[in-house]
C-alpha cells in the first residue's frame, strides 16, 4: 500500500475514532444534561421519591436520583457542587449561605409542604398529656445534660421515673427546628439522649421503653399511632393543641412545632439544565397528590402559584429565616 493510500486510511480510521468519541462525548453530554440529583432530609424525602418517580414516568428518559443524608449532610454537597437539588426541614444557615457563595451557589428557596414535630410518648405512659414550652425546654436544653434525668424534674406531679429520651441527630433539621423553637436558641439541645437519622428507630425506641418521650415528624406517627401516645404541647395562648387534624398545622394553631419543608434549587443548574427546570416544575404542580398521602400537610391553595411565579422569575435568596413560628407561610414566598 502506498504512503498516499495508507495516510488516507489512517486520517479515515483517526476520523472515525475523533467522531466515536464525539459521539460518546455528546451522548454522555445529553444524559448529563437529562440527570436530576437530590439528597438532603429524611423528612420530606418521601415526598421527593413519589415526584422522581412520576417524572420519570412522564419523561422516560429522565434519570432522577434521589438520596437522603439529612438536611447539613444534603446541604454540604449541595454547596460543593455536587447537587442540582437539597430537601431541608428547616431553613439554610447563615453559614451555609457563605460556603455556597464561595462556590459560586446561589440557591431558589422553593417551600413543598408542611409539618407538625409530634412529641410522643409509650403508650403505657397515663401521666403526661400535655407539656408546656417551659417543660419541654427544661427537658431539652443543653444544661439539662446529665442533670435532669427524672420526670419529676420536669414537673414535681410527674413519677420519679428515669426519663429515657429520643429525638433525631443533631446534624438534623428537625433536630435545629426543635431546639430552636423550644428553647429559643440554634444548637441549644441536650447531648445525653438517643439519636437517629432514621425516625422510625426512634418511634420503636419509644414505642419499647414506657420511660420514654421522643420527637419525630408528623409522618412518623401517622404510620405508627397504634404504638404510641401523641402529646399535646401548650400554646402560647395556653392551650394544649396537637398537630393532628392537619388544620392545625395549616393555620398554626399547633405552634411552635408547625414549620415548612422546602427544596433549595441550584440557580446554575436550573440555568443551564433543562431537566432540572423542568423538574422543579412538575415537582410544584403534583407533589401536593402524594404530601398527605405520605403523612404530611399540602401548603394552602394560594401558596403553589406564588412558588411558580418564583421559579419563573429565578428569585433567589432566602425569606424564611426572618419568619418565625406560627407567621402564615404565604408572607415568606
Amino acid at each position: 500500500m502506498s504512503f498516499y493510500s495508507r495516510f488516507k486510511c489512517q486520517g479515515l480510521l483517526t476520523s472515525l475514532v475523533v467522531l466515536t468519541l464525539g459521539i460518546t462525548s455528546c451522548n454522555r453530554a445529553n444524559e448529563k444534561a437529562t440527570e436530576v440529583s437530590i439528597d438532603g432530609a429524611a423528612v420530606g424525602f418521601p415526598i421527593s421519591l413519589a415526584v422522581a418517580e412520576e417524572y420519570e414516568k412522564f419523561r422516560s428518559k429522565a434519570n432522577v436520583s434521589v438520596a437522603s443524608s439529612g438536611t447539613g449532610g444534603g446541604i454540604s454537597k449541595f454547596c460543593a457542587g455536587d447537587i442540582d437539588i437539597v430537601g431541608a426541614s428547616r431553613t439554610i444557615r447563615d453559614e451555609e449561605i457563605k460556603t455556597c457563595a464561595k462556590r459560586d451557589i446561589t440557591f431558589l428557596e422553593i417551600p413543598i409542604a408542611l409539618d407538625g414535630i409530634a412529641v410522643i410518648a409509650n403508650r403505657q405512659n397515663n401521666f403526661v398529656q400535655c407539656l408546656t414550652i417551659d417543660e419541654l425546654k427544661k427537658m431539652w436544653n443543653a444544661k439539662a445534660t446529665h442533670k435532669i434525668k427524672t420526670w419529676n424534674q420536669v414537673n414535681p406531679k410527674f413519677p420519679n421515673k428515669p426519663l429515657k429520651l429520643y429525638a433525631p441527630a443533631s446534624d438534623t433539621g428537625t433536630f435545629d427546628y426543635f431546639t430552636q423553637a423550644i428553647t429559643g436558641k440554634a444548637k441549644n439541645g441536650r447531648t445525653d439522649y438517643t439519636p437517629s437519622h432514621n425516625q422510625n428507630i426512634l418511634v420503636q425506641g419509644v414505642a419499647g421503653d414506657e420511660n420514654a418521650l421522643g420527637y419525630v415528624g408528623i409522618s412518623y406517627y401517622l404510620q405508627n399511632q397504634d404504638k404510641l401516645n401523641l402529646v399535646a404541647v401548650e400554646s402560647p395562648k395556653g392551650k394544649c393543641e396537637k398537630p393532628v387534624p392537619v388544620d392545625n398545622v395549616v393555620k398554626n394553631i399547633y405552634t411552635p412545632l408547625s414549620r415548612p419543608l422546602f427544596i433549595y434549587v441550584s440557580k446554575k443548574s436550573l440555568d443551564k439544565k433543562p431537566a432540572v427546570k423542568e423538574f422543579v416544575n412538575f415537582y410544584i404542580e403534583n407533589s401536593w397528590k402524594w404530601v398527605e398521602s405520605v403523612g404530611y400537610v399540602s401548603l394552602p391553595d394560594e401558596a403553589y402559584p406564588k412558588v411558580k411565579q418564583k421559579v419563573a422569575n429565578g428569585t433567589t435568596g432566602t425569606k424564611f429565616k426572618k419568619a418565625k413560628p406560627g407567621e402564615p407561610i404565604t408572607n415568606f414566598i
